[in-house]
């Protein structure tokens, strides 16, 4: 039995926490302000370059897009029934969302009457103490409204038996339950053993990488100026005489034909350009770090912009993302048991009663396919289910052809043969 510690120490826990996962926030949302450490670029001309760059923001919504929850199998305990009262198309959406960018999210559960009410919370608003073997939690600590100024106005705390309420940081109701598990679940994406609460989508790595990404774009930028115009010299000028006298220098920059008269002594400056600079170190330098960025996350160059040789086939489309794939399989497996741990606490919210959390074990998440199939695999995948069929009868059936296909079986289907 894990030691119950108290609101105080998870609101110091949710303090400590909380920093990381807004700066996290601000990579996604690309309000994150970055220093340019190079000395060369004067202050003024940085902040007039500063670069936003979404790389952080693609890693994360090219993942939680591809993540689409259906429902539950062997729902005996009906909790489809809580979810699909509880906008599922966004419930689920915004839970996935936001444990990508802090880790974890949470989802409240509460009851207005005789219904049960699903609220997520992000990973910057929520804490607690877990359970490594069920992924519940011991006790839970929320932060549900907050000032202007970011200061909790309401909170609540979470054990097994209740959840108090606390007003400017007064108690204000406590509310006793019989789910014997407090009523804040948590949401993670790929937890281990060191880091129950899981790890963010947007990793240090992806961070840094973007980070000199910028950089290369602001210093991209400023170089461009010169690029478009280059420096010109002269030689051979009178030390003695004002060049602004004689010489415009803005019509010297743009001026295609300049006309420069010789003196008493039928002396002349000589002009001269110096070289032009290229743009192309700084696009490989960018490249660069596209690729840095693309093999962090599993995306590809042309996910980050940078287009390459389009694919022939959707079956190239998945070859290309197989990393992506694979960790969108894991991230399924992930969210499922937690999505089910949510379930099984809102059937215990909404029955009155301790249900042993073994009896849901049957109960399983499913999704929908990854990648949707275009026309062109229908027919490749007819003949291989026809023989696959023949093979191995009974085998195959509507519910896992959905799965395989994406496709939910016709209610009205055409008779056979046409």
């Amino acid at each position: 039995m894990a030691i119950i510690r108290g609101i105080n120490y998870l609101r110091g826990k949710l303090k400590a926490k909380r920093d990381r996962v807004l700066t996290r926030y601000r990579y996604y949302d690309m309000k994150h302000e970055l220093r340019d450490p190079s000395p060369i670029i004067p202050e003024e001309m940085k902040r007039n370059y500063a670069s936003v760059l979404g790389w952080c923001a693609k890693s994360v919504d090219s993942l939680a897009d591809r993540l689409s929850f259906r429902e539950f199998d062997e729902d005996e305990f009906d909790i489809n029934d809580i979810f699909n009262q509880n906008n599922p198309d966004i419930l689920f959406d915004s839970a996935i969302l936001s444990s990508l960018i802090a880790a974890c999210s949470f989802i409240y559960v509460s009851k207005d009457g005789d219904d049960v009410r699903l609220q997520v919370i992000d990973g910057a608003n929520a804490t607690g103490e877990i359970n490594p073997i069920t992924g519940l939690l011991y006790e839970g600590y929320a932060v549900l409204e907050r000032s202007t100024e970011g200061v909790p106005t309401l909170e609540a705390y979470f054990d097994g038996e209740r959840t108090i309420y606390y007003d400017q940081g007064i108690l204000s109701l406590d509310v006793p339950h019989d789910c014997g598990v407090p009523l804040l679940v948590p949401i993670i994406y790929r937890p281990d053993a060191t880091r129950p609460f899981g790890h963010s989508r947007i990793s240090r790595a992806c961070m840094s990488i973007m980070n000199k990404a910028r950089n290369t774009i602001t210093r991209t930028d400023v170089s461009a100026e010169f690029y478009s115009f280059p420096q010109k010299y002269l030689l051979g000028t009178d030390p003695s005489a004002d060049l602004q006298d004689g010489l415009d220098r803005w019509k010297m920059t743009i001026s295609t034909m300049l006309t420069v008269s010789a003196d008493e002594n039928g002396g002349h400056p000589v002009a001269g350009t110096f070289p032009q600079q290229s743009m192309e170190p700084s696009i490989s330098q960018l490249r660069m770090y596209a690729s840095l960025f693309a093999g962090e996350t599993g995306l590809t160059l042309d996910d980050l912009g940078f287009a390459t040789d389009n694919p022939s086939s959707a079956e190239a489309i998945k070859a290309q993302h197989e990393n992506l794939r694979l960790t969108a399989r894991k991230a399924q497996k992930n969210f499922g048991r937690c999505f089910l741990n949510t379930g099984y606490v809102a059937a215990c919210l909404r029955d009155d009663m301790s249900y042993n959390r073994k009896e849901f074990y049957k109960t399983k998440a499913l999704w929908e396919p990854l990648f949707e199939p275009d026309f062109s695999e229908f027919s490749a995948a007819g003949d291989g289910l026809q023989k696959l069929i023949t093979a191995a009868p009974g085998y195959l059936g509507p519910d896992n052809l959905r799965d395989m296909l994406g496709i939910e079986q016709s209610k009205n289907p055409f008779p056979s043969g046409e």
